[in-house]
């Protein structure tokens, strides 16, 4: 089981020439994942989901301070942990494609990832890896600056999986995407999970995220306000306990764009 506990964010920042404040990005938040499920952390952009994926992988700033706890299958999350961890049995799809080396091609980077992993044959698990996200041929051996967004978000996919990690955090992979691929996507999550995986599906795409969902946990404003079973995003989201995520559900275009009033979260000072 991965586990967040009660964690919390700060950024230091100088005020002046020599004053420094702390600069507070997330709060209270706690959820935890379980093997074989896709567990979905929905919120709006900038609300603070992919800071809390770079704080479970331990790729923050040097002026980051990380309050709470991180565990993974009982024992701590540290520092010499994640770095123990990252790659091999824990993996990010970031969300930024400036992750590819643009002077490599994207086979040759895939079989990188593969090998940092320890896979005990890399290029195979690289082309399967590009084959189950539909990068074949020719795309499979592009350059990053040849390749589409929707491309390049499949390499960073195929990356992710080729070294085969227990734990998989998928930090809005399907932007840029159009519907075919994105449902690929999705559907390639499902199918890790249900191999057995744990996998944490950060997106603002409600909708999308409940048809491969099995628990969704509502962000907002740098905190997680409730996790509820998938399930519980139906008709006017009367199962759902807190008034957000009752708009949220009910702010999509299928549910006519309903907007009832919400003020259940503060914005961080």
């Amino acid at each position: 089981m991965l586990e967040i506990d009660h964690l919390a964010l700060d950024f230091l920042r100088y005020r002046g020439l020599w004053q420094r404040e702390a600069v507070p990005c997330l709060r209270d938040v706690s959820l935890s994942l379980v093997r074989g499920e896709v567990h979905a952390v929905v919120g709006a952009s900038g609300a603070g989901k992919s800071l809390m994926a770079q704080a479970i992988i331990g790729l923050l700033p040097g002026n980051a301070r990380l309050r709470g706890e991180l565990r993974l299958d009982g024992a701590p999350l540290d520092a010499p942990r994640q770095a123990a961890l990252r790659g091999k049995r824990l993996a990010l799809i970031p969300q930024s494609l400036a992750a590819l080396d643009p002077l490599v091609r994207s086979h040759r980077q895939v079989t990188w990832a593969a090998q940092r992993a320890g896979v005990s044959a890399p290029r195979a698990a690289a082309e399967r890896a590009l084959t189950e996200v539909g990068m074949v041929g020719d795309s499979a051996r592009r350059y990053p600056h040849q390749l589409s967004g929707g491309m390049a978000r499949r390499v960073l996919l195929a990356m992710a999986t080729a070294g085969e990690a227990d734990w998989l955090i998928a930090d809005e992979p399907s932007v840029g995407l159009d519907p075919a691929h994105r449902d690929g996507v999705l559907d390639q999550l499902r199918r890790l999970a249900d191999a057995g995986k744990g996998v944490l599906l950060i997106t603002h795409d409600l909708r999308h995220a409940l048809s491969v969902a099995d628990r969704v946990t509502v962000f907002h404003a740098g905190t997680t306000l409730e996790t509820a079973p998938a399930d519980a995003f139906q008709g006017r989201g009367k199962a759902l306990a807190s008034g957000y995520a009752r708009a949220l559900w009910r702010a999509l275009p299928d549910n006519d764009f309903a907007r009832p009033p919400v003020h259940e979260v503060a914005p961080l000072a």
